[in-house]
């Protein structure tokens, strides 16, 4: 019943952003220039059809192969498709056959404006939660994107897993949802509306962590976080008292990382290359590594700046012959730093 539902909120009873009744799917104020330039490309209608809740457009992108999971009316897609150039391709899967028709409607408008040949995107419609179902190859997308929609799905553990298996080695997803302070209670989680409106549907934080890394996604990494403030005293008060986030996260298609930071004595020096981000890269939210400076890194940051498509924008220092224990810089304590009276810090 939910995905009917949710079909026909998106599809007939929003008409755009406005008739939201809450602001979580709604993007931050804080874009950057270069995120803001494309946007004022899109076409008027596919932005007013727009429900997001964050940022999906992380660095270098050229060329790459980008799929974006609950695409709807097509704002990302079409931003994504500016970002990576002719040469590369973005496509788009929603399971609203409404908002569909408004993205499609819109291609040859904008591979014109982005000075294509032809259009670089494509959609389908289908479901995210069965993504093996779509003519999808596997193994064929550098980066996977969603924008508020993972929380929407009835499977997301399948989600999970449907989008490990369509990532190249080395790819990432990149997306931003809802997370919950706790489990969401049952009859929270029947209610149309706060479903709809991406938050009763919002797993709690520890879950996420816990599907991601069972579908073979080490280590997820946070990139932003802000608190969502609901600013509807009807629907507060319905939630109440859980509490919600809009957070931003990276998950890497790695087979070697490991489950905690572990230390190998490596580093590695940023050059400042990637397109829009001369002083700094930023990989999460405590990994902002600055232009020329030796940047000391965990075996598990290594690998996702080595092995993935930031490798040239860095120059790497170090190996994995000799194993130092665990990497604090990421946040890790070891039992042997104790304050000198012979009893570890406690975990919590």
């Amino acid at each position: 019943m939910k995905h009917e539902s949710v079909q026909n909120y998106y599809g007939e009873v929003l008409q755009s952003s406005d008739d939201l009744q809450t602001n979580a799917c709604c993007s931050p104020d804080d874009i950057p220039a270069h995120v803001k330039a494309v946007l004022a490309q899109i076409h008027d209608e596919v932005l007013t059809r727009y429900y997001g809740c964050g940022l999906i457009a992380p660095l270098a992108l050229e060329g790459m192969r980008i799929l974006d999971l609950g695409c709807g009316a097509g704002r990302d897609v079409y931003a994504l498709s500016a970002m990576v150039g002719e040469s590369g391709r973005v496509v788009g899967v929603d399971m609203t056959p409404a908002q569909l028709d408004v993205a499609r409607e819109h291609q040859a408008y904008h591979a014109e404006k982005f000075g294509y040949a032809a259009s670089n995107v494509e959609f389908h419609h289908g479901f995210i939660e069965q993504l093996d179902a779509l003519e999808l190859e596997p193994g064929s997308f550098d980066i996977i994107v969603s924008n508020c929609v993972i929380n929407l799905a009835t499977d997301k553990a399948a989600v999970l897993r449907g989008v490990h298996r369509l990532l190249k080695e080395g790819g990432e997803m990149y997306f931003s949802d809802v997370y919950a302070d706790r489990r969401v209670p049952k009859a929270m989680a029947e209610d149309e509306v706060l479903y709809s409106e991406c938050l009763s549907g919002a797993l709690y934080w520890n879950d996420f962590l816990s599907l991601s890394k069972a579908a073979g996604f080490g280590d997820p990494r946070q990139v932003t976080a802000r608190e969502l403030t609901i600013e509807n005293q009807v629907l507060e008060a319905r939630v109440a008292p859980l509490k919600f986030l809009s957070a931003t996260y990276r998950l890497f298609k790695l087979a070697e990382l490991e489950p905690a930071c572990e230390d190998y004595g490596q580093a590695v020096i940023y050059k400042g290359t990637v397109e829009h981000a001369p002083h700094h890269f930023v990989l999460d939210d405590h990994h902002v590594i600055e232009t020329g400076k030796v940047f000391p890194v965990c075996g598990n940051t290594w690998m996702m700046l080595k092995d993935t498509r930031f490798a040239p924008h860095f120059q790497f220092i170090g190996d994995f012959d000799q194993h130092y224990g665990i990497f604090e810089g990421c946040g890790g304590e070891s039992p042997f730093n104790d304050d000198g009276t012979g009893d570890a810090a406690p975990c919590c």
